[in-house]
């Protein structure tokens, strides 16, 4: 390895938006760059078994962060998962495929100075990554390297949730990323035959053999490198050593919401009296840095069934080797199989809700296992009003942020939050699900019976809020003081560094993140070649 190493752009992190920016960079050979990546191949076995992924939780594949005390979750740390390997969170999430609201986009664009960044001005660039299996026509595509395809396993306690939901009100809903958002069907997920598809496996395997690509894994970021108000590169430790990678173009930091404004201050880049107080030698007082932080809060409602199996008693080495050889069983499974959108009220623009339906007992980000069989109905907050920060707790790039996404700050949440499991509760009580469930499935529901009282609704939330681990925002992108990147991913006040993932989002999108991440690539790459304004 030479002493001195130059490339056309050096992308930190190979995420769900790194793996894409890199991969769509280098398919110029005349272009080079380097992908530096913390963690390591995504070689684990859990990773290709769609129902293992909380196998992951808490291993050396995790970066296994905590939060702040969170005031409104009776002072608990929440836990936040997020993937140490190729392909970031995509080798690790469940792999639902959802893009988020046209109000999303839009909004993005019109309140937040996104110029570009409009669900018209976006829908391109996700048909571009797109290989449906089933869908087509305006919204989706079918030859992108991203294969998105229905599950080879629904659990039948899916189905009957799908069906008692629309008994209840829910309109039926085959598509949640077509022309209408709202209601109730079976999710799709970036799988191929079975298996989980990740960025890893999408972009990064087809350019293995480029010249121009190259991919260092076990690289940790210490910094960018800064000169003249540029960004000249980035050092970086790997094994014993600590190397300077210089660009020629441009730095781009691809770390997700908690690592790229980490970078971005421990280079110096963030709010200026925050960074004095930890002794960083301030270059760029941009306040937004680690502001905005907020993610997607989810409470799951657990009930004990009868007369009718749990997706874990097919959790066994047999089911396992057969879903990694031949993609099929139940264990192909993203465990969060059905679920939908809705309204808190009537008059709000766009859904504020999702529930993930999963047929087993899954709470607690699934790392207690289930003593009897159960269903879970998880309603999440997806438009979020509450904000929160992240900061320094140390120079050392090594520790963990602290990180406070202020859950439930804002009281509208948990107004919303309040109205959504009410909501749900009368799809657990009408039709076919409702011969299932035999009763409360957590102590903290115990004594609801068919109408609980708001304060106790409040105590199930507080005890069991946990992440749905989107957490977007600490980049944000936009024209004004809030922001950190403008509308072409620029930092502002330096040159040649830009963002791309999912911190950029100013508001988090309406559903899962990973495919909006993924578009995000996608137009990064467009952006460093000049082919999107």
């Amino acid at each position: 390895m030479p002493d001195r190493e130059t490339f056309d752009h050096v992308v930190v992190g190979a995420g769900s938006a790194g793996a894409v920016v890199a991969a769509r960079l280098t398919e110029d050979p005349t272009v080079s760059v380097l992908l530096l990546e913390a963690g390591g191949p995504a070689d684990a076995d859990e990773i290709s078994v769609p129902a293992a992924f909380a196998n992951l939780f808490k291993t050396r594949w995790d970066w296994n962060y905590q939060t702040s005390e969170q005031k409104q979750l009776d002072g608990r740390r929440a836990y936040w998962p997020r993937m140490k390997a190729l392909g970031g969170c995509s080798s690790m999430n469940a792999m639902i495929y959802i893009r988020g609201n046209r109000a999303d986009y839009d909004t993005w664009r019109d309140e937040y100075g996104a110029t570009g960044w409009g669900y018209d001005d976006v829908l391109p660039a996700f048909r571009r990554s797109e290989a449906n299996t089933r869908l087509g026509g305006t919204f989706h595509g079918q030859d992108g390297p991203l294969h998105v395809e229905d599950r080879r396993y629904t659990h039948p306690l899916t189905t009957a949730w799908v069906e008692s939901a629309v008994a209840a009100g829910f309109k039926p809903n085959d598509d949640f990323n077509g022309a209408e958002q709202e209601g109730a069907g079976l999710y799709q997920v970036t799988c191929h035959r079975g298996r989980r598809w990740s960025t890893a496996k999408a972009y990064l395997e087809p350019a293995a053999d480029r010249p121009n690509l190259t991919v260092r894994t076990g690289a940790l970021v210490e910094r960018v490198v800064l000169e003249g108000g540029r960004a000249v590169g980035v050092r970086y430790q790997h094994g014993p050593q600590t190397r300077t990678a210089y660009v020629e173009g441009e730095v781009v930091l691809a770390g997700g919401a908690v690592s790229s404004p980490q970078l971005l201050m421990l280079s110096g880049i963030g709010p200026g009296a925050h960074l004095r107080e930890v002794g960083v030698e301030v270059v760029v007082d941009l306040p937004g840095v680690g502001q905005n932080l907020h993610d997607h809060p989810a409470a799951p409602l657990v009930f004990d069934t009868r007369d009718t199996t749990d997706l874990m008693d097919h959790n066994n080495l047999v089911q396992f080797v057969r879903a990694k050889a031949t993609g099929t069983g139940p264990l192909v499974s993203n465990v969060g199989e059905g679920g939908g959108f809705w309204r808190s009220r009537d008059d709000l623009p766009a859904p504020d809700l999702q529930v993930h339906v999963a047929p087993t007992g899954f709470w607690d980000n699934g790392l207690h296992e289930a003593r009897t069989r159960k269903v879970t109905v998880a309603p999440t907050l997806v438009h979020v009003a509450s904000r929160g920060s992240l900061r320094l707790r140390s120079t050392d790039p090594r520790w963990h942020p602290e990180i406070d996404p202020g859950y439930y700050d804002d009281p509208a949440d948990l107004d919303a939050m309040v109205a959504g499991v009410r909501r749900l509760l009368e799809t657990v009580a009408t039709g076919p699900l409702a011969d299932h469930v035999a009763g409360p499935g957590l102590p903290t529901m115990e004594g609801w019976g068919d109408d609980p009282t708001d304060a106790q609704v409040v105590d199930h939330l507080r005890a069991h809020t946990q992440t749905l681990y989107h957490p977007v925002g600490t980049c944000a992108m936009g024209g004004d003081e809030r922001s950190v990147v403008d509308p072409q991913l620029r930092v502002h006040g330096v040159d040649g560094l830009r963002v791309a993932d999912a911190s950029v989002m100013p508001m988090v999108t309406r559903g899962n993140t990973n495919a909006p991440t993924i578009m995000i690539g996608e137009r990064a790459a467009d952006l460093l070649r000049g082919e999107a304004v």
